[in-house]
Protein backbone atom coordinates (compact mmCIF):
# COMPACT_ATOMS: atom_id res chain seq x y z
CA UNK A 1 0.00 0.00 0.00
CA UNK A 2 1.03 3.92 -1.11
CA UNK A 3 0.80 6.13 1.76
CA UNK A 4 -2.41 7.21 -0.87
CA UNK A 5 -3.73 4.26 0.09
CA UNK A 6 -4.11 2.77 -3.82
CA UNK A 7 -3.69 -1.12 -4.34
CA UNK A 8 -1.61 -2.52 -7.22
CA UNK A 9 -3.46 -5.59 -6.69
CA UNK A 10 -6.24 -6.80 -8.52
CA UNK A 11 -8.84 -8.54 -6.69
CA UNK A 12 -8.94 -6.11 -3.63
CA UNK A 13 -8.69 -3.18 -6.12
CA UNK A 14 -12.22 -4.30 -7.87
CA UNK A 15 -13.61 -5.41 -4.50
CA UNK A 16 -12.47 -2.12 -2.92
CA UNK A 17 -13.76 -0.08 -5.68
CA UNK A 18 -17.08 -1.93 -5.61
CA UNK A 19 -17.67 -1.05 -1.82
CA UNK A 20 -15.68 2.57 -1.72
CA UNK A 21 -18.55 4.06 0.27
CA UNK A 22 -18.45 1.34 2.70
CA UNK A 23 -15.04 1.13 2.76
CA UNK A 24 -14.53 4.36 3.31
CA UNK A 25 -17.18 4.09 6.64
CA UNK A 26 -14.34 1.61 7.74
CA UNK A 27 -10.96 3.25 6.96
CA UNK A 28 -12.42 6.32 8.34
CA UNK A 29 -14.45 5.59 10.88
CA UNK A 30 -14.60 8.21 13.83
CA UNK A 31 -13.21 5.47 16.20
CA UNK A 32 -10.10 5.52 13.70
CA UNK A 33 -10.18 9.36 13.81
CA UNK A 34 -10.07 9.94 17.59
CA UNK A 35 -7.26 7.15 17.80
CA UNK A 36 -5.47 9.65 15.00
CA UNK A 37 -5.68 12.42 17.30
CA UNK A 38 -4.99 10.74 20.56
CA UNK A 39 -8.77 11.84 21.85
CA UNK A 40 -9.93 8.00 21.89
CA UNK A 41 -11.12 7.30 25.73
CA UNK A 42 -8.81 4.74 27.31
CA UNK A 43 -12.05 2.46 28.55
CA UNK A 44 -12.85 2.38 24.74
CA UNK A 45 -9.18 1.36 23.85
CA UNK A 46 -9.04 -0.95 26.32
CA UNK A 47 -12.04 -3.02 25.75
CA UNK A 48 -10.88 -2.78 22.13
CA UNK A 49 -7.55 -4.58 23.19
CA UNK A 50 -9.51 -7.31 24.63
CA UNK A 51 -11.93 -8.04 22.22
CA UNK A 52 -9.05 -7.43 19.59
CA UNK A 53 -7.14 -10.48 21.50
CA UNK A 54 -9.93 -12.67 21.57
CA UNK A 55 -10.11 -12.37 18.28
CA UNK A 56 -6.85 -13.30 17.46
CA UNK A 57 -7.48 -16.60 19.26
CA UNK A 58 -10.47 -17.24 16.41
CA UNK A 59 -8.28 -15.89 13.57
CA UNK A 60 -5.21 -18.45 14.69
CA UNK A 61 -7.84 -21.22 14.05
CA UNK A 62 -9.07 -19.89 10.56
CA UNK A 63 -5.56 -20.05 9.42
CA UNK A 64 -5.82 -23.63 10.63
CA UNK A 65 -8.61 -24.10 8.29
CA UNK A 66 -7.12 -22.38 5.39
CA UNK A 67 -4.54 -24.75 5.90
CA UNK A 68 -6.96 -27.62 5.60
CA UNK A 69 -8.40 -25.93 2.71
CA UNK A 70 -5.48 -25.93 0.90
CA UNK A 71 -4.56 -27.93 -2.39
CA UNK A 72 -0.50 -28.23 -2.37
CA UNK A 73 1.83 -28.01 0.22
CA UNK A 74 2.76 -24.26 -0.88
CA UNK A 75 -0.11 -23.27 0.64
CA UNK A 76 -0.47 -25.23 3.28
CA UNK A 77 2.79 -23.91 4.20
CA UNK A 78 1.80 -20.35 3.72
CA UNK A 79 -1.13 -20.99 6.06
CA UNK A 80 1.04 -23.08 8.51
CA UNK A 81 3.34 -20.07 8.71
CA UNK A 82 0.52 -17.54 9.78
CA UNK A 83 -1.30 -19.47 12.41
CA UNK A 84 2.45 -20.20 13.64
CA UNK A 85 3.26 -16.29 13.72
CA UNK A 86 -0.34 -15.61 15.71
CA UNK A 87 0.19 -18.11 18.13
CA UNK A 88 3.96 -18.07 18.80
CA UNK A 89 4.48 -14.62 18.26
CA UNK A 90 1.67 -12.03 17.73
CA UNK A 91 -0.58 -13.13 20.81
CA UNK A 92 2.64 -12.69 23.13
CA UNK A 93 3.13 -9.36 21.66
CA UNK A 94 -0.24 -8.66 22.10
CA UNK A 95 -0.38 -9.64 25.99
CA UNK A 96 2.29 -7.36 26.19
CA UNK A 97 1.06 -4.53 24.57
CA UNK A 98 -2.00 -4.97 27.41
CA UNK A 99 -0.06 -5.11 30.00
CA UNK A 100 1.27 -1.97 29.46
CA UNK A 101 -2.65 -0.67 29.23
CA UNK A 102 -3.36 -2.37 33.02
CA UNK A 103 -4.56 -5.39 31.36
CA UNK A 104 -2.86 -9.08 31.92
CA UNK A 105 -4.27 -12.15 30.10
CA UNK A 106 -6.81 -13.29 32.74
CA UNK A 107 -8.45 -10.19 32.49
CA UNK A 108 -8.57 -10.34 29.31
CA UNK A 109 -9.38 -13.96 28.88
CA UNK A 110 -12.62 -12.56 31.64
CA UNK A 111 -13.64 -10.74 29.27
CA UNK A 112 -16.87 -11.78 27.72
CA UNK A 113 -16.79 -12.09 23.78
CA UNK A 114 -18.78 -8.54 22.21
CA UNK A 115 -21.51 -9.85 19.87
CA UNK A 116 -19.20 -7.37 16.97
CA UNK A 117 -16.70 -10.02 17.92
CA UNK A 118 -18.29 -13.02 17.70
CA UNK A 119 -20.34 -11.70 14.47
CA UNK A 120 -17.24 -11.25 12.28
CA UNK A 121 -14.93 -13.68 13.73
CA UNK A 122 -17.34 -17.00 13.02
CA UNK A 123 -18.53 -15.16 9.85
CA UNK A 124 -15.07 -15.72 8.65
CA UNK A 125 -15.30 -19.13 9.29
CA UNK A 126 -18.40 -19.73 8.24
CA UNK A 127 -17.22 -18.65 4.63
CA UNK A 128 -14.02 -20.89 4.92
CA UNK A 129 -16.34 -24.10 6.22
CA UNK A 130 -19.05 -23.13 3.42
CA UNK A 131 -16.06 -21.78 0.39
CA UNK A 132 -12.35 -22.57 -0.33
CA UNK A 133 -9.71 -21.21 0.63
CA UNK A 134 -10.16 -17.69 -1.74
CA UNK A 135 -13.68 -17.39 0.57
CA UNK A 136 -12.19 -17.23 3.14
CA UNK A 137 -8.69 -14.79 2.37
CA UNK A 138 -11.84 -12.65 1.22
CA UNK A 139 -13.32 -12.57 4.61
CA UNK A 140 -9.64 -12.19 6.19
CA UNK A 141 -8.76 -8.99 4.07
CA UNK A 142 -10.52 -6.19 5.67
CA UNK A 143 -8.96 -7.03 8.77
CA UNK A 144 -5.41 -7.95 7.19
CA UNK A 145 -5.08 -5.38 4.56
CA UNK A 146 -7.94 -2.55 6.02
CA UNK A 147 -5.31 -2.32 8.94
CA UNK A 148 -2.01 -1.61 7.00
CA UNK A 149 -3.95 1.30 4.73
CA UNK A 150 -5.36 2.69 7.73
CA UNK A 151 -2.04 2.58 9.81
CA UNK A 152 -0.24 4.13 6.56
CA UNK A 153 -3.21 6.55 6.29
CA UNK A 154 -2.87 8.01 9.74
CA UNK A 155 0.89 7.73 9.96
CA UNK A 156 1.42 9.94 6.66
CA UNK A 157 -1.73 12.44 7.40
CA UNK A 158 -0.28 15.49 8.37
CA UNK A 159 -3.46 16.42 10.91
CA UNK A 160 -2.41 12.98 12.77
CA UNK A 161 -1.40 14.06 16.40
CA UNK A 162 1.98 11.88 16.87
CA UNK A 163 3.81 14.26 19.55
CA UNK A 164 2.36 13.00 22.81
CA UNK A 165 -0.40 10.29 20.99
CA UNK A 166 -1.30 7.82 23.85
CA UNK A 167 -1.70 5.31 20.55
CA UNK A 168 1.58 6.50 18.93
CA UNK A 169 2.70 2.66 19.18
CA UNK A 170 -0.53 1.15 17.60
CA UNK A 171 0.23 3.76 14.71
CA UNK A 172 3.22 2.78 14.42
CA UNK A 173 2.29 -1.17 14.56
CA UNK A 174 0.02 -0.84 11.72
CA UNK A 175 2.37 1.57 9.35
CA UNK A 176 5.62 -0.62 9.69
CA UNK A 177 6.97 -1.67 6.95
CA UNK A 178 6.63 -5.19 8.88
CA UNK A 179 2.52 -5.44 8.70
CA UNK A 180 2.84 -3.52 5.13
CA UNK A 181 4.84 -6.94 4.37
CA UNK A 182 1.87 -8.80 5.82
CA UNK A 183 -1.20 -7.37 3.82
CA UNK A 184 0.77 -7.39 0.78
CA UNK A 185 1.33 -11.21 0.95
CA UNK A 186 -2.38 -11.71 1.99
CA UNK A 187 -3.04 -9.47 -1.22
CA UNK A 188 -0.74 -11.54 -3.47
CA UNK A 189 -2.14 -14.59 -2.59
CA UNK A 190 -5.68 -12.95 -2.48
CA UNK A 191 -4.70 -12.70 -6.42
CA UNK A 192 -3.03 -16.36 -7.09
CA UNK A 193 -6.34 -17.91 -5.58
CA UNK A 194 -8.45 -15.59 -7.81
CA UNK A 195 -6.58 -16.48 -11.05
CA UNK A 196 -6.72 -19.96 -9.70
CA UNK A 197 -10.25 -20.87 -9.02
CA UNK A 198 -12.33 -19.59 -11.45
CA UNK A 199 -11.79 -15.87 -11.24
CA UNK A 200 -14.49 -13.41 -13.00
CA UNK A 201 -17.36 -16.05 -12.59
CA UNK A 202 -17.09 -16.01 -9.02
CA UNK A 203 -16.49 -11.89 -8.71
CA UNK A 204 -20.39 -10.91 -7.80
CA UNK A 205 -20.53 -14.22 -5.03
CA UNK A 206 -17.02 -12.48 -3.54
CA UNK A 207 -17.86 -9.29 -3.90
CA UNK A 208 -20.85 -10.11 -1.63
CA UNK A 209 -18.42 -11.41 1.10
CA UNK A 210 -16.25 -8.87 1.05
CA UNK A 211 -19.13 -6.23 1.19
CA UNK A 212 -20.44 -8.20 4.82
CA UNK A 213 -16.82 -8.59 6.22
CA UNK A 214 -16.17 -4.61 5.59
CA UNK A 215 -19.74 -4.27 7.33
CA UNK A 216 -18.55 -6.43 10.57
CA UNK A 217 -15.36 -4.65 10.45
CA UNK A 218 -17.17 -1.39 10.76
CA UNK A 219 -19.32 -2.44 13.46
CA UNK A 220 -16.21 -3.88 15.28
CA UNK A 221 -14.90 -0.34 15.39
CA UNK A 222 -18.31 0.68 16.85
CA UNK A 223 -18.33 -1.71 19.64
CA UNK A 224 -15.12 -0.25 20.94
CA UNK A 225 -16.52 3.54 20.07
CA UNK A 226 -19.63 2.51 22.29
CA UNK A 227 -17.49 1.01 25.23
CA UNK A 228 -16.94 4.50 26.00
CA UNK A 229 -20.46 5.22 26.75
Amino acid sequence: MTKETKSNYKLHTKLREANKDLWKEYVTHPFVGELAAGTLSISCFKYYLAQDYLFLIQLARAYALAAYKSDNLDEIRSCASGMSAIIDSEIQLHIDYCANWGLDEKDILATKEALATIAYSRYVLDKGMQGDLLDLYVALSPCIIGYSEIGARIANDPLTTLRGNPYLSWIELYSSADYQSVAQTHSVMMDMLWNQRAGEKRLNQINNNFSQAVQLEVDFWQMGLDAGS
